[in-house]
Order: C-alpha cells, then sequence, then structure tokens
C-alpha cells in the first residue's frame, strides 16, 4: 500500500513528507493506521546527526499509537481494529534480559537504528522510488501507516484517547521510570531533575508519585519551570547552582538523594553538575543523550571512590514495557497520572519540521502529531 510519511535523507537534515510504498505485514507482525506520535528530541539526534543510523532515507517516529488494520500469516494475539501503543524498544521476551526482567535491554535494540528487521538486516518494510526506508526503532510513527512486529505493540481499551496515550511509548516512560526504577526515589527524599522537557516533566511526576518531599526542577526556560511546578516540582531554578545551594540547605550540607539528567543534548559536564549535587551515596540517573561520539564526564574518581556515589545509566526509565505501560495506562485512568496537559501544541504530519523548530525553541513540553 502506499502511505506518506516524514523522512530524513541525509544528516545534517530536515524532515520532509514523502510518499513511500509499505509492506503488507508477514509472520509476527501487524499494519497500523497511526492517530497520534509524539515529537521527541531522540528523533531530532537523528535529524542533527548526533545518532548514526543504517540506512538513508529513514523515515522518523518511535512514539506513536494507533488502530491495526491488518494482521499477519501465523499471528496470534491481535486483531484488525485492536488499538495500540508502541514501545520504541521491542521485547522479545526470551532472550537473557527478557527473562530476567529487563525488557528495555532486550537483544532486539541491537537493531535499534538499523532500520531493517532486527532478525534480518537486508529485511526492510518500507521503501522510497525502489530503495529501502529505514523504520526508526522498527516502527517509523511520522508515517500514516506502519507495518510493525507484535514485539514492539501494547494493545489498550479502545475507548481510551491515543492522542495522549501514544506518549506512554517514550518520553512518559523514560522519564517517569528514571524516577521511580532508576533513582528508586522514596517518601521525604530530594531530588533534582535537569531538564524539563518531554522525559523531565515525567520524571517530575514520577519523584512526586513516589513520594519525594523536595523536588527541585531546573531549566532556563521559565514556561518549563512553571509547567514543572504545575505537575509535582515544589521549586524550580534556572541554573543547577541554584538548586544545588537550596539541596544542601535542605539536608544539612549533605545534597540531593537523587539528581536526575534528562537534557534534550546531554554533555559530560551536565552529568559532572549533577554527580556533584548529589550527597553521599547519593545517585545520578543519566537518561538524556548527546552526540554518540562525544566521550568523558568530568568527575573525580575520589569523589566517586570515597562518597560512595552511583552514577546510572537509564533506558526507557529502566522499564519493562509490556508490563509498565499497562501499568501506566491505569494510573492514568485513575486519575494518578498526567497525560492530557503533557500535549502543549498538535501539529499535522505535514507539519512535523516546525514540531521540532518550536521544540528548540522551548515552546513545547510535548508536540504531538494528530493524523
Amino acid at each position: 500500500m502506499k502511505t506518506r510519511g516524514a523522512v530524513i535523507r541525509s544528516a545534517p537534515g530536515r524532515f520532509e513528507v514523502v510518499e513511500m510504498d509499505l509492506d503488507a505485514p508477514r509472520r509476527g507482525e501487524i499494519t497500523v493506521k497511526m492517530v497520534a506520535s509524539g515529537l521527541c528530541h531522540s528523533d531530532d539526534h537523528v535529524a542533527k546527526g548526533d545518532h548514526a543510523v543504517g540506512v538513508y532515507p529513514i523515515c522518523g517516529g518511535h512514539e506513536g499509537a494507533g488502530v491495526v488494520v491488518d494482521v499477519g500469516p501465523e499471528t496470534t494475539g491481535f486483531a484488525e481494529g485492536d488499538h495500540v501503543i508502541f514501545s520504541f524498544v521491542a521485547g522479545c521476551g526470551k532472550c537473557r534480559w527478557c527473562a530476567k526482567g529487563l525488557q528495555n535491554l532486550c537483544d532486539r535494540g541491537a537493531a535499534i537504528m538499523t532500520g531493517s528487521r532486527p532478525e534480518d538486516p537486508t529485511s526492510f518494510r518500507l521503501s522510497l522510488d525502489g530503495a529501502p526506508v529505514a523504520q526508526t526503532c522498527g516502527l517509523s510513527t511520522f508515517s500514516e501507516y506502519t507495518t510493525v512486529s507484535t514485539d514492539s505493540a501494547i494493545k489498550v481499551d479502545k475507548d481510551l484517547p491515543l492522542e495522549t496515550l501514544c506518549l506512554l511509548g517514550c518520553g512518559v516512560g523514560t522519564g517517569w521510570g528514571a524516577a521511580v526504577n532508576s533513582a528508586q526515589v522514596y517518601p521525604g527524599q530530594t531530588v533534582i531533575v535537569m531538564g524539563i522537557g518531554g522525559i523531565g516533566i515525567n520524571a517530575v511526576q514520577g519523584a512526586a508519585h513516589a513520594g519525594a518531599a523536595h523536588i527541585l526542577a531546573v531549566d532556563p526556560v521559565a514556561f518549563k519551570r512553571d509547567s514543572a511546578l504545575k505537575f509535582g516540582a515544589t521549586q524550580a531554578f534556572s541554573t543547577m547552582e541554584e538548586a544545588t545551594d537550596v539541596a544542601r540547605s535542605l539536608t544539612n550540607g549533605q545534597g540531593a538523594d537523587a539528581a536526575i539528567v534528562t537534557v534534550g543534548v546531554t554533555t559530560g559536564d551536565h552529568i559532572a553538575q549533577a554527580f556533584s549535587a548529589i550527597r553521599k551515596a547519593g545517585v545520578c540517573v543519566v537518561t538524556g543523550l548527546g552526540k554518540m561520539t562525544d566521550v568523558g564526564i568530568p568527575i573525580s574518581p575520589m569523589e566517586l571512590t570515597l562518597y560512595q556515589k552511583r552514577l546510572q545509566g537509564s533506558l526507557f526509565g529502566a522499564s519493562a514495557p509490556s508490563a509498565d505501560i499497562p501499568w501506566l495506562v491505569d494510573l492514568y485512568t485513575s486519575g494518578k497520572l498526567e497525560l492530557d496537559a503533557l500535549v502543549t501544541t498538535t501539529y499535522t504530519l505535514d507539519e512535523v519540521a516546525q514540531g521540532f523548530d518550536d521544540m528548540h525553541a522551548g515552546k513545547n513540553l510535548r508536540g504531538v502529531i494528530r493524523f
């Protein structure tokens, strides 16, 4: 079938909408008519060339939800008309990591940016003028229709709003899990969240849900600081220096129990600032991304050892998507998790490049494409 989608032809580049050919689903696959897709900074990293991909052009998008319109042969568990949320990390359910409950580290993640099927690097589902088009994370939610593995899809009730539930496929789970799973925030703690975008605002929600007494949000953009206060932050600052001083004043000079780095373009200096802000035996959680070629974090090995601090990476908030996405859906339907107010601006597919311009201008918590 034909589908329209937003692609990057080379990096650095800008998303443009083209008409592509989409293959029918094979065994273990479904074709989905997209309803909505979030605009995540990770897609902008691809456009900027910060993250290398296996094939160009690449059709963007990895945070989305839609309705199943076709099911591959010998594929069980899905039917036409099912509503699904995508997980940007697939879970095979069989590898060592899935078996240990670390589904976000599934071996299928090794192929996440190749654009092909994980089991076959020569197998693609999208094409343009006869040439393969890569699918971001095996999904490409910036396409009106997409064919994906069932390992990347989670069914939800048909009466729930996919326009907001699409955010559970990346941003919400990444931020929420960074606080709840990776930082293991618990009642009474002091937490710093560095960077209040689509990830950081949900780290604020997660820390609040876990019972943190003091949640200090840091962002240079006033709109994002004000938003953080509405989502559970107790104070907001424009610099880490201010937040660190306040954290120490609240903890007898010790520092924050946890600092979560969710900056859109994360550098070693950002991580070092957060690491310096935590107490003895505290944790610095890093879920923001930067250029793949950047190396080095300027922290003191002596401080790491003698203060017994922990530096913790966090992919998708250390979530197990097949379990945690339904859990977050339940929290949303019970009023414990805010999703609707996360959507600052909606765009058409043809406005996807404008959506990323608005992201860079600090105008959105989350922009969402509505198909």
